[in-house]
C-alpha cells in the first residue's frame, strides 16, 4: 500500500520532499555526517530514489543549494519590485532578507555556513548564489527611472555600497543566531540607521575627510 502511494505522488513533488527533508539533514548534521538514507527515511522514499531522482549525494546538496537560493532572490525581488526609491527599496530588500533567513534558518546554515567547504561544484554553485544574490543588492542601491525618484548613486560607488551592504548582512546572520528574541524588522531599522543616513548624504555631495586635512 505504502509503495503504490509513493509511486502516485509526482516527480516534481517528490523531489522538493526530497530536497525539504535534506536541508533538514544538511543543517543538522553537516554534509559528510549526512546520510542518504537518514534523508530517504525522512522523506518517506527509499534510498535508491533519492539517487534515481537527484544522481548522488553531491547533486542533492546542490539542488538544495539552487531552491534555496532562487526561493531568496524571489524574495527580494517580490519585496523590492513595487517600491520606489533608493531609501525604500533598500529598506524593503534588507527586511525580505532577515525575514527569509529568520524564517529558514536550516536553508540558511546549508548555504552559507557549510558550502564554501566542499567540492568544487558545490562551491562553483556558491559562487553563483552570492553573483545573484549581489546583483539583486546592487538593483536596490540604484535609483530607477523616472517613477523612481531619488539622487543617482553612480556605478562605482554602488557596486561598493552593494558589496558592503552584502558583508555586512551575512556577518549579522551570526548576530541573529545569538540573538534570536530580535525581529527581522528591528535587525532591519538598526542596519539602515547605520547605512542610510551616510548614504543619502554621499548622494547628496557630503564626503568625509581626515580631519584636519583639506578635503
Amino acid at each position: 500500500m505504502t509503495d503504490t502511494r509513493r509511486r502516485r505522488v509526482p516527480r516534481p513533488v517528490r523531489e522538493q520532499q526530497i530536497i525539504d527533508a535534506a536541508i533538514g539533514v544538511f543543517a543538522k548534521r553537516g554534509y559528510h555526517a549526512a546520510s542518504v538514507e537518514e534523508i530517504a527515511e525522512l522523506a518517506g522514499v527509499s534510498k535508491p530514489m533519492v539517487y534515481l531522482y537527484l544522481d548522488s549525494k553531491e547533486g542533492l546538496f546542490l539542488a538544495c543549494l539552487r531552491r534555496e537560493t532562487e526561493r531568496l532572490v524571489s524574495a527580494l525581488r517580490a519585496a523590492a519590485g513595487p517600491v520606489h526609491g533608493p531609501e525604500l527599496r533598500l529598506r524593503a530588500g534588507l527586511l525580505a532578507f532577515f525575514t527569509f533567513v529568520a524564517g529558514h534558518r536550516d536553508s540558511w546554515v546549508v548555504l552559507h555556513r557549510q558550502a564554501a567547504e566542499l567540492s568544487p561544484a558545490i562551491a562553483a554553485e556558491l559562487t553563483r548564489t552570492r553573483r545573484a544574490v549581489v546583483t539583486e543588492v546592487a538593483g536596490l542601491v540604484r535609483a530607477g527611472d523616472a517613477a523612481d525618484p531619488g539622487p543617482a548613486c553612480p556605478d562605482d560607488e554602488a557596486d561598493f555600497v552593494t558589496y558592503a551592504l552584502v558583508g555586512a548582512a551575512d556577518s549579522l546572520t551570526d548576530w541573529m543566531t545569538l540573538h534570536p528574541e530580535e525581529p527581522p524588522e528591528r535587525i532591519t531599522l538598526r542596519l539602515m540607521n547605520m547605512v542610510w543616513v551616510g548614504m543619502r548624504n554621499v548622494l547628496d555631495g557630503e564626503v568625509w575627510t581626515t580631519p584636519g586635512r583639506e578635503p
